[in-house]
């Protein structure tokens, strides 16, 4: 090894924080299996790297014994007594076998180990930073998409938008630039992957705490989400604090916030309502945008029965059942919708 990588390694250490004897222990390693590759050695070998001039030895460890067997592996006490006066049977004594060429292998090889524990050190810079986002939102730049697949650039890495993690009808388009919901982050042997999402319920919750700081700061919260991607969502929002209507900060001035949020969903329906402990009140507000004249609760059966008017009945159960799916969804209960002349002639 030479002036320039023991430099290279002082610069590691203060730049990337990558141990430098960590290093150097890994250097010498890779250099026994360089030694063994290009000698055909059967020895017991180690090498030393002096830490400060760089100087590289690679030493035979043979044993001493009174008869040898194996010349390679033993060494009779005379022969040890050469390099270590004070060796007696049984002992381990090294023999320096440094080839002339070594320094040149060493010095390749060393910068192997240098570029792969570089890049190890970003890999686990890059892991941990996105770990540590789970259930966080990032932003990123499409990059391409295959087999239904969408990579995503996330700057230091690539993120993968899973098909079912995407939004129904949503194409994004390569070079448009999207918020994603981290799922998870695992570790491969090509470095960290991250999974991302479009259609993951937290990313509603994460957006608007982007948008209201009333959210973010805790005066108001978010009791419940109820989604389906791409279609609508309903969010169930509370305050404790009875200056605040939590409602109308979620909405905004003008319906700024809102507004905000659902344009980055792609035009996606939000039903803002404010949570309530009341069953009955909490159904009947989760019903939204459907007026509703009575709500009667089960508590051993978990049914919330719904009265409402005859004209706010197609409203109040949704497209295919949307409304009433996600009402259920968010509140807990399971729903039973009928309209008043329904309710009039005994339709339970």
């Amino acid at each position: 090894m030479n002036a320039e990588l023991l430099m290279a390694l002082d610069d590691l250490e203060r730049e990337k924080g990558i141990d430098k004897e960590t290093l150097f222990l890994a250097i010498e390693s890779a250099l026994i299996s360089a030694y063994r590759r290009n000698f055909g050695s059967a020895q017991n070998v180690r090498v030393h790297i002096d830490r400060e001039s760089g100087a590289t030895q690679v030493l035979a460890q043979k044993t001493v014994v009174e008869h040898v067997t194996d010349h390679r592996l033993e060494v009779t006490p005379d022969e040890a007594r050469q390099v270590n006066p004070l060796a007696n049977v049984g002992d381990i004594v090294e023999f320096e076998v440094t080839p002339k060429n070594f320094g040149r292998i060493a010095a390749q090889t060393a910068k192997q180990v240098i570029v792969q524990r570089i890049r190890e050190a970003e890999r686990g810079l890059v892991y941990e930073e996105f770990a540590s986002r789970e259930g966080d939102i990032v932003n990123g730049l499409v990059h391409r998409a295959e087999r239904g697949l969408v990579f995503v650039d996330l700057g230091r890495t690539e993120a993968l938008l899973m098909p079912s993690e995407q939004v129904p009808g949503e194409h994004l388009r390569p070079g448009e630039r999207v918020k994603l919901y981290v799922v998870e982050v695992k570790k491969t042997t090509k470095g960290p992957q991250v999974y991302v999402s479009r259609s993951h319920p937290g990313l509603i919750k994460r957006l608007f705490e982007l948008e209201v700081p009333e959210i973010h700061d805790g005066v108001v919260e978010i009791k419940g989400i109820a989604r389906e991607a791409g279609a609508r969502t309903k969010i169930a929002v509370w305050s404790e604090d009875p200056d605040v209507d939590p409602v109308g900060a979620c909405v905004g001035p003008n319906g700024a916030r809102v507004r905000a949020i659902v344009q980055e969903l792609r035009g996606e329906k939000l039903d803002i309502i404010r949570w309530d402990p009341d069953p009955s009140t909490l159904v009947a507000h989760a019903l939204s945008p459907a007026e509703v004249d009575e709500v009667i609760v089960d508590p051993l059966s978990r049914v919330a029965r719904v009265v409402v008017p005859d004209d706010q009945l197609s409203l109040a159960i949704g497209k295919e059942g949307q409304n009433a799916r996600l009402a259920a969804k968010l509140t807990g209960w399971k729903v039973d919708i009928r309209s008043r002349s329904q309710a009039e002639r005994g339709g339970w």
